[in-house]
């Protein structure tokens, strides 16, 4: 499933699913960007310290001179780099979906369809984005892990198979829940 999203997302008849903001463009040509997922905002944190905090990590990147690129899925796209305006829809979305590689092509379609659906990537869902665009550098809180019982259940988080698949791309984390 997984490799066919990146396929079909980085097709040339399916790059109006993808918009990456005029200063990440800027960035990618000097290997300045840092990835950010969203669902820490979307899902982690409530309104309005989940603004907040993604105000300041953006701002904390930027005093660095490196391009941040927020990624979430809002009226149809996979938006690569976030507005101001764009941050705040995230943040008090009522109808935030966790968007993960599994999810992701349904998430945009459902956005095209209701505008108020909005879609935090996860880790996995960032790093498909940062594949497909080519940004190599990805900051987050924490990845998911493996479940207690995992061995048994093989409840393993999408995060660390997509880890698994991405390489080229670093990861920053304080470690795995």
């Amino acid at each position: 499933m997984r490799r066919s999203v990146v396929r079909l997302l980085s097709t040339r008849r399916h790059w109006s699913s993808i918009e990456v903001k005029d200063e990440v463009k800027q960035g990618l040509k000097r290997n300045a960007v840092v990835a950010l997922e969203s669902t820490i905002i979307t899902h982690g944190l409530p309104w309005p310290e989940n603004l907040k905090t993604a105000q300041s990590v953006e701002e904390i990147i930027r005093a660095k001179g490196i391009v941040p690129a927020t990624i979430a899925i809002l009226d149809g796209k996979l938006k690569v780099g976030l507005t101001n305006e764009e941050l705040v829809r995230v943040a008090q979305a009522k109808k935030a979906k966790k968007t993960s590689t599994q999810n992701l092509a349904a998430v945009i379609v459902e956005s095209r369809l209701d505008s108020e659906i909005i879609g935090g990537t996860t880790v996995a869902g960032t790093l498909l984005a940062c594949r497909i665009v080519g940004i190599d550098i990805f900051a987050t809180g924490g990845i998911g892990g493996v479940h207690a019982g995992g061995e048994h259940t093989m409840d393993i988080s999408a995060d660390l198979i997509e880890l698994g698949r991405s390489s080229g791309i670093a990861v920053v984390c304080a470690g795995c829940k």
